[in-house]
């Protein structure tokens, strides 16, 4: 914009009347002379004037397509003719398994598990336990291998370690000197 031009009332007037017959910003800058389309974009957006509705190559407002009475019925139309809608689930709920409280819970003590149970990676199904025991470094590495429960990794033993109520962790958060 040149030094000398500014805002003056009658530039303000012309840019008020240009962008009310529906003019575009870069047509109205090339009227105002002087001044960029940004300039007219940031003049309009100050003087807080109302904005338009888009027009087409012509300068014509657009003519509206069908009237509101007709776009509300063909809503009402689709809504009545959907289906009844669906739940999506999108995860699978945490399973339920009684927890014992901190008073009837057994001291702990390691578990002893038949040898039997005791699988390699080579020897584990999908239906057996696959709780680790030991260190996985060493060929003594093995799983659990007992019934796991259905949709589980684990068997009910290690389900429990496993799957804490919120609270038990939390608790054992504070406890841990964690917060």
């Amino acid at each position: 914009m040149e030094a000398g031009l500014s805002w003056t009332d009658e530039r303000v007037a012309l840019l008020r009347r240009l962008w009310e017959d529906g003019q575009s910003a870069s047509k109205i800058a090339a009227q105002l002379g002087g001044v960029t389309r940004n300039a007219v974009i940031g003049k309009v957006h100050r003087l807080g004037l109302a904005g338009r509705a888009k027009t087409g190559e012509d300068g014509q407002a657009p003519v509206r397509a069908q009237p509101a009475l007709e776009i509300e019925t063909a809503i009402a139309v689709v809504e009545a003719e959907a289906p009844e809608p669906v739940a999506i689930v999108t995860h699978r709920p945490a399973p339920e398994f009684p927890m014992p409280t901190p008073a009837q819970a057994a001291p702990a003590e390691a578990v002893s598990l038949a040898v039997s149970q005791r699988v390699t990676i080579m020897d584990l199904r999908e239906s057996m336990c696959r709780w680790p025991l030991g260190d996985p470094t060493t060929p003594e590495f093995r799983f659990c291998g007992a019934r796991s429960i259905t949709g589980l990794p684990y068997c009910t033993h290690h389900a429990e370690i496993a799957y804490q109520p919120a609270a038990e962790r939390k608790r054992d958060r504070r406890v841990a000197g964690f917060r």
